[in-house]
């Protein structure tokens, strides 16, 4: 297979989504959307910024309408090495726009020669969510958190959107999915601006099992199946994922400290 030619006027530059439109590879619309209950959703995600970096993590439970699909998607993805981005959602419409995502980062660098910077990289993702908009409209929905490391600024940065692609950075946490509300209840709670990532990987397990339950769409913790948040970390040095059992052993301890609490 031979690389496309492109005139002057007709090159795409370093964007795949512009590659895709130019070689007729572009999504196609969705006309009708399946009914809601049909429909396979994720939630909940957060997010909590520190003062080297970022933590991420979301629950594993798909719903669709009152019955639980999947009982460990993973919800928690590296963009780049520097960043990641977590969904909420439609699930399907979710995964393939972080798979597409990965692909628009990693294409930009391979033709720019260096990285998008983290600012670029969060206005893409704006762009692929208002051009998922009419899909939105028809229960299609997918609403992420991005985060990642700025090496312009040396901290770490934070971003939420809605469906229509509007992107708000955070300063310091975020939660989204049907969760989200007792999700972010904990994280003003227990959240503190010298917090440190141990401290915010056992803020973020602590307000997901919260939002678990709270909000029947939410998987708590399950130590008979062995299913555990996806928790992932993101600093100067990179995207790094939690190993299972670390993040079992701090459920443990959270529920531990539960049952203190409860004088059980």
């Amino acid at each position: 297979m031979t690389l496309p030619l492109f005139t002057p006027d007709q090159d795409p530059g370093p964007s795949f989504l512009g590659l895709l439109d130019r070689l007729g590879l572009g999504l196609p619309e969705v006309v009708n959307a399946a009914p809601p209950g049909t429909i396979t959703h994720g939630t909940t995600v957060v997010a909590i910024r520190v003062a080297d970096g970022v933590v991420m993590a979301g629950d594993r439970r798909a719903t669709q309408g009152n019955l639980i699909s999947h009982r460990s998607i993973e919800k928690v993805f590296p963009a780049d090495r520097l960043s990641g981005v977590a969904i909420a959602g439609a699930a399907g419409p979710a995964m393939e726009m972080v798979r597409l995502f990965q692909l628009q980062l990693e294409h930009y660098e391979k033709v720019e020669g260096e990285a998008l910077s983290l600012e670029g990289k969060a206005n893409q993702l704006s762009q692929m969510l208002r051009g998922n908009l009419a899909a939105a409209f028809q229960g299609l929905g997918v609403v992420p958190l991005f985060a990642g490391w700025d090496e312009r600024l040396g901290r770490g940065r934070l971003f939420q959107y809605d469906i229509t692609g509007g992107r708000y950075e955070e300063r310091d946490h975020a939660a989204t999915g049907s969760g989200s509300l007792h999700a972010t209840t904990v994280l003003k709670l227990r959240h503190r601006d010298d917090m440190d990532r141990a401290a915010a990987v056992d803020v973020a397990v602590e307000a997901l099992f919260e939002a678990a339950d709270e909000d029947s769409a939410t998987g708590g913790p399950d130590p008979i199946r062995g299913i555990y948040p996806v928790v992932a970390t993101i600093g100067a040095d990179g995207f790094t994922r939690l190993e299972g059992d670390d993040v079992a052993a701090r459920t443990a301890a959270l529920l531990a400290r539960l049952e203190r609490r409860d004088g059980r």
